[in-house]
């Protein structure tokens, strides 16, 4: 199946609260979208790997997307390496995606600046035809996404762009609240963690809100980029 964007994320709930959005109008517009998780999320304080697996399923449901899979890398511990490149190259050239969305480059979770520094390489690397890659017994024929973006995520890293997502901040909220075990809930007995608070929800709301106040909509999502941005005319602009 070809994607028109991969969504990489290092743990289940990172795209839907970095791009949940954005993921929700593309599809609506007729994209093909999809989902890789590095981890299952093994390290979380609250809830299991089990129960994330189901509530990432869930999310993806919700937001509409073509395919989710998950690597089942070392929550923590996974490494930009060539073992771990390679399987990125794998979704890569098995999707063949024009955009490639991933963690912010910088974070207060180590694993988000490693996945984004991990993602990014790998899309560079999976473009060089003498990388040689399988699924099966299937060879893979080399393939380089055209853009890459990074969301935002516990840090206020100020945006290159934004994408307004007024029409789908409810998807976006829905999808996120599909992680029951991760976020707030008065009658969970499990303990509380900086995003578990109700105040952070809150926090994902007022940056959307404030991002589109920035720019004259509703809600908006922000996204830094590798590369100059282009638009083919002035009205393209909104």
């Amino acid at each position: 199946m070809k994607l028109d964007i991969l969504v990489f994320g290092a743990h289940p709930d990172d795209a839907e609260l970095g791009a949940g959005g954005t993921i929700a109008k593309e599809i609506a517009l007729g994209k093909k979208v999809g989902i890789v998780d590095l981890t299952r999320g093994e390290l979380g304080t609250r809830g299991s790997a089990e129960i994330r697996d189901q509530e990432s399923a869930n999310a993806g449901k919700i937001l509409g997307v073509a395919v989710r899979e998950n690597l089942r890398f070392r929550d923590g511990f996974f490494v930009n390496d060539e073992t771990h490149q390679l399987e990125i190259i794998k979704m890569i050239r098995k999707y063949r995606p024009q955009i490639v969305l991933c963690n912010a480059i910088d974070d207060r979770h180590i694993d988000h600046g490693k996945g984004s520094k991990l993602v990014s390489d790998a899309c560079f690397l999976s473009g060089l035809r003498r990388i040689e890659t399988k699924i099966g017994e299937e060879s893979q024929q080399e393939w380089r996404p055209k853009l890459v973006y990074h969301f935002i995520q516990w840090k206020n890293i100020t945006p290159d762009f934004v994408v307004d997502i007024s029409d789908y901040i409810e998807a976006k909220t829905d999808a996120i609240l599909a992680y029951t075990s991760q976020f707030h809930d008065p009658k969970s007995n499990e303990p509380e963690t900086p995003i578990s608070s109700k105040t952070f929800i809150e926090s994902v709301h007022y940056r959307a809100k404030d991002l589109g106040r920035l720019v004259g909509v509703d809600y908006a999502e922000g996204f830094t980029v590798e590369r100059m941005v282009a638009v083919d005319s002035l009205d393209h602009l909104i």
